[in-house]
């Protein structure tokens, strides 16, 4: 029998991807035999687990779902856009979605809720999916908006199926009138949301960090200037930073002579009542993933034994 060292665990776990209690497990069920450890991890079900973990899951669907004065938008991952036309995939992101309604844009709770039709909880299904499908799969992210009285309208964009695609995006409109008619406007802005991708509702809503750097890089391009005119500079620069990247201050796309306020403002008196935009959220497809450049070629040659 091979005497099991650190050694000997570390390099099991490198060739398999799996934890170190594991692997000492397989080693001393296996009197130390390397490939008999990796079957018997294999066998276990550990070792192909681990290896699609740590696979980058940068591809899936963004799902939403509304409900009257709620709504709420999730990110599900999968390795492959090949995956994402999946069916089962597809019908996994729906149910997903619905259960979000319920999550109060809490990622945790949403993995912790019973799958419909399932004994599991929507981790554990996650997970389950990953053995059948064959590809990593994750529940990344999930947000929530909600009004007292108006609609939380939404729009999907490169849509998949229906109510998913590669952006989702929420807008939460508050107010009493024709519920229809905010709901219409409601998916206009939407689709205005999900091509301007704004930074923040307003100024007073972009975080301190956002504008203070912008705040710097309009100081360090005027170095040199006095002062009372740097003032001047920043606050101008500044302003139109907010016509440009504030919701409520960017030119409405769908008509380019009025902001989005003015847009906002008018839909209120055709619905009846006046109507505030409280919040919005949109979300895309992998926003902040590393994807690896993988060379394809490479792989091949790699596989075929040729690399």
């Amino acid at each position: 029998m091979a005497e099991i060292t650190a050694a000997l665990v570390r390099d099991l776990r490198e060739k398999t991807g799996v934890g170190m209690m594991d692997c000492k497990a397989a080693l001393a069920a296996t009197s130390g035999d390397m490939e008999a450890a990796v079957d018997w991890l294999r066998a276990k079900g550990l070792a192909k687990a681990a290896k699609k973990s740590t696979r980058v899951a940068a591809e899936g669907l963004v799902g939403v779902a509304t409900r009257g004065t709620s709504g709420a938008v999730v990110e599900v991952n999968s390795e492959t856009d090949f995956v994402a036309r999946n069916e089962k995939f597809q019908a996994m992101v729906a149910e997903i979605s619905k259960l979000a309604l319920s999550a109060d844009g809490s990622t945790e709770k949403l993995k912790t809720m019973s799958f419909p039709g399932s004994a599991h909880e929507v981790a554990a299904y996650v997970a389950e999916m990953v053995a059948t499908i064959g590809e990593n799969m994750t529940v990344r992210r999930t947000a929530a908006l909600s009004v007292k009285d108006g609609v939380v309208a939404s729009y999907v964009h490169n849509q998949a199926a229906p109510g998913m695609g590669k952006i989702g995006v929420l807008v939460a409109l508050e107010g009493t009138g024709n519920k229809d008619e905010i709901a219409g406007f409601g998916r206009l802005l939407a689709m205005h949301v999900a091509a301007t991708n704004p930074v923040a509702l307003d100024i007073d809503s972009v975080p301190k960090d956002v504008l203070a750097r912008e705040a710097a890089i309009l100081e360090e391009k005027n170095a040199g200037k006095p002062a009372n005119v740097m003032e001047k500079i920043v606050a101008s620069g500044l302003k139109s930073f907010g016509k440009e990247n504030c919701l409520l201050e960017q030119p409405y796309v769908h008509d380019a002579s009025k902001t989005v306020a003015r847009a906002v403002d008018e839909a209120g008196k055709k619905s009846g009542s006046a109507l505030v935009l409280k919040a919005f959220v949109r979300m895309q497809l992998g926003e902040g993933i590393e994807k690896e450049a993988g060379d394809f070629a490479a792989e091949v040659a790699k596989m075929s034994g040729q690399g």
